[in-house]
């Protein structure tokens, strides 16, 4: 998270993850989700949040997740069911569940079908936002695997040279396991920044950088500004120049992988909700589980010991500063600005749920 998105400290109210855990497993209840799933959606939100994944935590999220729920965009009691199989591949209908639970459902089966394969993978459709691509993809550290998940986030990015969006934010997760460094850990929209960031721009009164967004009329902006009112994101990379054409195509990939092997069409042409695509990959199939961790291990740490440029301080890796994070945030909870604070004062009092949410 970039420095101008941290919630100053003397603003930032700190709360243990396990009170926002209860208070956000409260609300789902509320919202007509069964327990056990209502369980598994906060775990996907406040490992966001834990890890420093701000943009994809309560504060952003969940407001939009009450907000669907009342509008009926999201199923409380989904019933996903596999249309289309082989034995290493699946199709799933999320039947509108919340991304936070039937995003986790699709992985396993991808870890499932691994364990036996080498590799197992799974493309949902008529879906729901998922959360932190992260959360899917580290799924599969737990069973030794490395994991991929990716999903076609809202429609708003130019392709190079573009006036109009043609692809959406698009995240693509990557998550390889080590032995005792902090496992890579890799998420990241193919937009210049996640679509998030801009809401917590706005919310904190901070300019945007060169290269994120464009003009009404999809010329970028390239030099700091305020967000302006309409505007569209532009891909990673920002410009041309800066290889905004590799963003593109990595975004343009994720609307195939997800979209039309999905079978709801790809861009403009989206239909019946997001689509997500998951991979896990059984490393014994490929070489040797623990001589690959202690490889992991010694290219993480090399990385992390590379002598930084005068300037910088270190050298950071994927799923490093994350992990660091959630040490810190497990021990000192986790800090939020004021204003979401308010948010769930208002929200737990409408829905006449109990205040945990104490600063430490």
């Amino acid at each position: 998270m970039l420095e101008r998105f941290h919630v100053p400290s003397d603003e930032a109210v700190h709360v243990n993850k396990d009170d926002m855990h209860a208070t956000v497993v409260d609300i789902f209840l509320k919202m007509g989700m069964p327990s056990d799933e209502a369980e598994v959606a906060s775990d996907v939100l406040v490992y966001a949040d834990v890890r420093g994944i701000e943009t994809h935590g309560v504060s952003n999220m969940l407001r939009n997740y009450v907000k669907s729920f009342g509008e009926g965009g999201i199923n409380p009691t989904p019933n996903p069911k596999i249309v289309r199989e082989m034995p290493a591949a699946a199709t799933l209908d999320c039947d509108g569940g919340h991304g936070l639970v039937v995003g986790p459902m699709a992985m396993e089966m991808a870890i499932e079908r691994a364990k036996v394969y080498g590799i197992g993978t799974i493309t949902a459709n008529n879906g729901r936002h998922f959360g932190a691509a992260a959360y899917h993809a580290a799924m599969a550290i737990d069973h030794d695997m490395i994991g991929l998940a990716m999903t076609s986030g809202g429609m708003s990015v130019v392709p190079v040279d573009g006036s109009k969006p043609m692809f959406g934010l698009n995240p693509i997760a990557i998550a390889i396991p080590t032995r005792h460094e902090a496992p890579f850990i890799f998420d990241a929209s193919m937009s210049s920044v996640a679509g998030n960031k801009i809401v917590l721009a706005k919310r904190l009164g901070v300019p945007v950088a060169p290269g994120w967004i464009t003009r009404e009329d999809g010329v970028p902006i390239t030099e700091e500004s305020e967000v302006p009112e309409n505007y569209f994101m532009l891909p990673s990379g920002g410009t041309r120049e800066n290889g905004s054409h590799k963003g593109s195509s990595l975004g343009i990939w994720v609307e195939i992988m997800c979209g039309l092997l999905g079978a709801t069409g790809a861009g403009p042409n989206r239909e019946g909700g997001a689509a997500h695509h998951f991979i896990a990959y059984n490393i014994e199939a490929f070489t040797d589980l623990e001589g690959f961790k202690d490889d992991m291990d010694t290219y993480m740490k090399e990385i992390r010991e590379t002598p930084p440029i005068p300037g910088a301080d270190r050298v950071l890796y994927a799923g490093l500063p994350e992990h660091e994070e959630e040490i810190e945030r497990n021990e000192n909870g986790i800090p939020y600005h004021p204003e979401v604070i308010d948010w769930f004062r208002g929200i737990t009092g409408e829905l006449n749920i109990d205040w945990r949410l104490t600063s430490d």
